[in-house]
């Protein structure tokens, strides 16, 4: 009787492990077939964990840096961009909220002015210093991490404009279909 049990309860260990295993299969052909390869996103300012140049930060002159992505699924009707510091004193610092960037954009260029609707018909939030656009690293102290996250969407956002990262994130939910991101560092 116990090695029945026993038996029993091996065969739904295992068969509990392949539904999942076949679950996360399914996801990934899923994925593979709506976007091909994984979207990538890349910075001609700075190296993936490298450092940011002092130009792009509270400390020179404080511009946007270029940002590039590729590989987004066909389905994209639009991209949407956050960038924050985790590493931030008092929590989670933004530094730059856009959405609506067309399908058929592969970047944003470097410099992009601090405007609620760029000529592309992109659109620019509010970050935390309470301005709209971009707004550079300007740590306390100690190195800081700047995640740049670009998001593929399937829909075009019709949503308020001065969004703030936390509104973006509600209207992006069930839209999102793919994600990547690019990481610099940056030290005063």
């Amino acid at each position: 009787m116990r090695n029945s049990r026993l038996l029993l309860q091996t065969v739904c260990i295992v068969f509990s492990f392949a539904v999942v295993c076949g679950a996360v299969v399914q996801d990934k052909k899923s994925a593979v077939a709506k976007g091909g390869a994984a979207m990538k996103v890349t910075s001609s300012a700075f190296a993936e964990g490298g450092m940011i140049p002092k130009k792009y930060t509270c400390d020179d002159i404080n511009i946007s840096p270029a940002l590039q992505w590729s590989d987004a699924a066909t389905e994209t009707k639009s991209f949407a961009l956050i960038c924050d510091d985790p590493d931030a004193p008092m929590g989670t610092w933004v530094h730059w909220v856009v959405y609506n960037i067309p399908a058929k954009s592969n970047g944003l260029p470097e410099k992009a002015p601090a405007v609620d609707t760029l000529p592309d018909g992109t659109r620019q939030g509010v970050n935390d210093f309470r301005k709209t656009g971009y707004g550079g690293p300007c740590p306390p102290g100690g190195i800081h991490r700047y995640f740049f996250k670009v998001y593929a969407l399937d829909t075009q956002l019709t949503a308020e404009k001065g969004m703030t990262k936390a509104k973006l994130l509600k209207a992006m939910e069930g839209h999102v279909l793919a994600e990547a991101q690019v990481m610099g560092k940056y030290k005063r």
